[in-house]
């Protein structure tokens, strides 16, 4: 059964900013406390994403499958996961407020066995909040 997870985040910086960032793709490890690698290969659709998980985690592996740059809007999937899913697709979508400020959907989609879709869940929520928080700090001190 396929699972969404949409996390919403608005942040103090303006959203061509925003969007900037999260299209080059490549600051999750100093967005996200739990990366501590991040090395792209490529650029645009098709260019892949590898991290390492904190700790000895595990590795990642996601591939571009769309950067919409008139939209700001990526997609990713995620082929290789430390979590426990069997298919994972991420969206992140950058919506400008009525003050210019950019707000942040990230939404993600992924199938796991029942028993283990709440804790999947509460993962991702607990990650992508905490990336987007390191996001936020390192564009407003940029």
């Amino acid at each position: 059964m396929l699972n969404k997870q949409p996390i919403t985040k608005k942040l103090n910086v303006p959203a061509e900013k925003v969007w900037d960032a999260v299209s080059k793709i490549g600051r999750i490890d100093i967005w996200f406390p739990f990366i501590e690698r991040c090395k792209v290969e490529g650029q645009g659709k098709g260019a892949l994403r590898y991290m390492t998980v904190a700790g000895g985690g595990g590795e990642i592996k996601d591939i571009i499958e769309e950067i919409n740059h008139e939209t700001m809007k990526l997609i990713y999937l995620r082929p290789i996961s430390s979590f426990p899913v069997t298919y994972y697709k991420g969206t992140v979508e950058v919506f400008r407020s009525y003050d210019g400020l950019g707000v942040v959907v990230w939404t993600i989609d992924f199938e796991s066995k029942p028993e283990d879709s709440v804790s999947v869940a509460e993962l991702v929520q607990g990650a992508i909040s905490a990336g987007l928080d390191g996001m936020e700090r390192d564009l407003l001190s940029s």
